[in-house]
C-alpha cells in the first residue's frame, strides 16, 4: 500500500456511503464502472486510488462532483426537508434510493440484475 493522505480516507468512506445509500453491492457497483469487485473494495479500504477515468465513472454513477467524492466538497447537493416530519425524511430517502437504482439499472450495459 502506497501513502495515504486524509482526502484518500474520506473518498474510501464516501464511497461506500453512497454505494451502501444507493443499495448497491460492490460487485454491482464494480460491474457499471467496468473494474473489478475487488478493485471497488480497494478504493473503500484506502488501499488504491482510482484513475481519473473511474473517478469520472464514479460521480456520473452517484451524481455527484469528483470533488465531493474527493472530500473537497463538504456538501452533496441539498434537498430542503426542514418542514418535514422524521417519518417523511426516511421515505424521501427511500424514494430517492430507488429512483436512483432504478436509472442505475437503465444505464447499465446488462440491464437490471436479477437475484
Amino acid at each position: 500500500m502506497g501513502v495515504t493522505s486524509p482526502s484518500d480516507f474520506r473518498f474510501g468512506k464516501r464511497l461506500k456511503q453512497l454505494r451502501q445509500a444507493s443499495g448497491l453491492t460492490q460487485k454491482q457497483l464494480a460491474e457499471r464502472i467496468w473494474v473489478s469487485k475487488a478493485a471497488v473494495s480497494n478504493y473503500e479500504l484506502y488501499d488504491r486510488c482510482p484513475t481519473p477515468e473511474i473517478l469520472m465513472k464514479l460521480a456520473r454513477v452517484f451524481h455527484v462532483s469528483t470533488d465531493y467524492l474527493l472530500g473537497m466538497e463538504e456538501q452533496q447537493q441539498t434537498l430542503e426537508v426542514s418542514d418535514l416530519t422524521a417519518e417523511d425524511v426516511e421515505i424521501v430517502e427511500r424514494l430517492i434510493g430507488l429512483l436512483r437504482r432504478k436509472n442505475l439499472e437503465r444505464s447499465s450495459p446488462q440491464g437490471p440484475e436479477m437475484d
